[in-house]
């Protein structure tokens, strides 16, 4: 009985931990559409939502560090908890991500938009592709989903790079575009950087159902 009843803790602390992923996937699309439109209200969105996001964050970490010092529990249990603890820091930066580009949004409110050579829009659908397919990974212990967007991450640093490097000619040519174009690249930055959250989960995963850590690896990669 006492088994059952950790088990189903663990469902509930999962279960806490989709609702959170949801919350950061949202404020993605959110601050995305508010760039791409110039959406004041969406912006107060994204910043609203990243107070539910900070509580849901905190609740996991709760649980999560209640169930490993109530219950120490073994093998792939073990790791799926720290797992979540992982993961959980991890959506609460996408969702720090997301506001930053609210932000840059705001600031380019009164002004009349200019025409940039930059993929916001695509790197935006990229970056949320990653999140949904690392939980997806996530709802169904699928480690070969999770590898799938480890595979992904290479696609958004190429998107990144040649936004920068665009971007930085556009300064260079006419630099007056320059209150433009280098929020053009925060924006780019970040959504790179929400790709990079999405890739971490994703190793979580991996870390979760097969007991591999991967994070030394794909750092000393990226090195």
């Amino acid at each position: 009985m006492p088994r059952i009843h950790f088990h189903l803790q663990l469902a509930e602390l999962k279960d806490k931990l989709l609702a959170m992923a949801a919350l950061s996937q949202q404020a993605v699309e959110s601050a995305v559409d508010a760039w791409l439109q110039r959406d004041a209200g969406l912006c107060q969105y994204v910043r609203e939502n990243e107070t539910a996001i900070n509580t849901a964050q905190r609740e996991v970490d709760e649980m999560a560090y209640e169930l490993l010092s109530r219950e120490q529990p073994m093998a792939i249990d073990l790791r799926f908890i720290l797992a979540v603890i992982k993961i959980n820091g991890d959506l609460e930066r996408i969702g720090d991500m997301a506001v930053s580009i609210a932000v840059r949004t705001l600031d380019l409110l009164d002004q009349d938009p200019i025409d940039l050579p930059v993929d916001i829009a695509g790197m935006g659908d990229f970056a949320g592709r990653m999140i949904r397919t690392a939980v997806q990974a996530l709802l169904d212990g699928d480690a070969l989903v999770a590898e799938s967007v480890r595979d992904m991450d290479d696609e958004i640093d190429r998107m990144n790079r040649v936004a920068i490097t665009e971007l930085t000619h556009v300064i260079q040519e006419h630099p007056e575009t320059a209150d433009h174009a280098l929020p053009a690249i925060l924006v780019s930055r970040n959504l790179e950087r929400i790709a990079d959250h999405a890739t971490n989960i994703a190793t979580d995963v991996i870390f979760w159902v097969r007991g591999a850590d991967l994070r030394h690896q794909l750092s000393m990669a990226v090195d």
